[in-house]
């Protein structure tokens, strides 16, 4: 008499389906131990501005210098951003030989995605070598490409174009993101992490790359939210080599033990953008620093119950710049100690909020600091942390690391 439906059967040594059919084996092995962060790079474009000048500077290339009230008021912003400087590929000379993107909502799509379909994975490039270089392996053993911007878009895609870039081999696997905006960067790393995890021997590129020439253009008095975007934003990409099971070569730098994400409740509508004929349209709808810090607590409180559920000052925080304000708020609503948020803070200082690429950064700063202070681990001699992504949705997305020994 056969076994009820769906029930399994014992044959020998192997579970046979009710079915018959045989149980096989399979096809890709998983990895032993959990994904590990083998090598970190970030790039910068070389032109740099001071957010001090930049008030006046944006005003007259966009030919905006009689708007006074308004340039006082995106002072006023520049001045609270938290910002000494930022990168950006588009340099005055590139300025005024595209007027369109420095022209408020005239149709300049074209010439925008011109530029960012070569600068992203360009500037991807340079983070990839860097990265690489750090893990020590070979460009032939990269296995996959997980790949995130909200710079354009284009077919094929920035993972292709890079892919050529590098040299990696044509049987190379590519995931490509496009808008997914600031939380992107926990995003590549979540992927990866299951990639590698799933894949015996995989090592994959996690990569972030922005080019704000997709959303650069005038101020406008009734386009407040571009004031913030435009004090802000600037370019970046940033790159890590993930793998599990590490060689005895390889230097893991943090474990990746847990990753998700949420929408947050009553979020609708807080960050959105639209890809439009002007380029893309950003739009701060709801109080964004406030929703996150009221919502933050009752995610991570599950997060970290996988590493025991340690006191939020002691763990290490890697958090998107999102601005001074988010970081402000957060760091009052779980009573962090001022040190935690340092690393975003110091990229955010440098650097600007360079949208998914910005948290790479962050990590980047974490493990320098670490070695500066002459920690036991690259968490700031914290065992365990925070590798946290906000943006459109309003979507959280949060990773557990772990720190690995710093060698003497």
């Amino acid at each position: 008499m056969a076994p009820p439906s769906g029930e399994l059967i014992n044959a020998g040594s192997a579970e046979v389906p009710s079915i018959g059919l045989p149980m096989l084996p399979r096809g890709q092995p998983r990895a032993d131990g959990p994904a590990t962060i083998m090598g970190i790079g970030t790039a910068v474009p070389p032109t740099e501005f001071l957010q001090s000048e930049y008030p006046d500077f944006f005003f007259n290339i966009t030919n905006t210098s009689e708007k006074e009230a308004l340039k006082g008021k995106f002072r006023r912003i520049c001045e609270k951003s938290g910002i000494r400087k930022r990168h950006l590929y588009l340099t005055e000379e590139i300025l005024k030989a595209n007027p369109g993107i420095c022209t408020y909502m005239e149709p300049s799509l074209n010439v925008r995605h011109d530029i960012v379909v070569v600068q992203v994975p360009k500037l991807a490039a340079e983070a990839a070598v860097r990265a690489i270089k750090e893990w020590g392996g070979k460009k032939s053993e990269i296995t996959h490409i997980v790949f995130a911007t909200t710079s354009g878009v284009n077919m094929p895609g920035a993972d292709h174009a890079l892919a050529k870039l590098l040299g990696l081999k044509p049987n190379v696997k590519r995931v490509m993101l496009y808008q997914t905006g600031c939380f992107g960067g926990a995003t590549v790393l979540r992927v990866a992490k299951d990639l590698a995890e799933n894949n015996k021997g995989a090592r994959v590129l996690a990569v972030c790359s922005e080019v704000t020439a997709v959303t650069y253009r005038a101020p406008n008095e009734n386009h407040l939210d571009g004031l913030v975007g435009s004090a802000l934003f600037g370019d970046g990409a940033g790159v890590f080599v993930v793998g599990a099971d590490p060689k005895p070569e390889e230097k893991p730098l943090f474990e990746v033990h847990w990753a998700g994400e949420t929408i947050l409740p009553e979020s609708d509508g807080a960050i959105d953008g639209h890809l439009t004929e002007a380029g893309l349209i950003f739009h701060l709808m709801k109080d964004v620093p406030g929703l996150i810090s009221k919502n933050i607590e009752k995610f991570l409180t599950e997060a970290r119950k996988c590493a025991g559920s340690p006191d939020w000052n002691n763990m290490f925080w890697a958090v998107h710049p999102g601005g001074p304000a988010i970081l402000d708020q957060v760091e009052a609503k779980l009573k962090l100690t001022t040190d935690k948020m340092q690393g975003s803070r110091d990229v955010l200082s440098e650097y600007g909020n360079m949208s998914s690429s910005s948290v790479l950064f962050v990590l980047d700063q974490i493990r320098n600091r670490s070695l500066k202070m002459g920690a036991a681990t690259t968490g700031e001699g914290h065992d365990f942390g925070f590798f946290i992504g906000f943006g459109p949705g309003l979507t959280l997305e949060t990773l557990v690391l772990r720190s690995m020994p710093i060698a003497n």
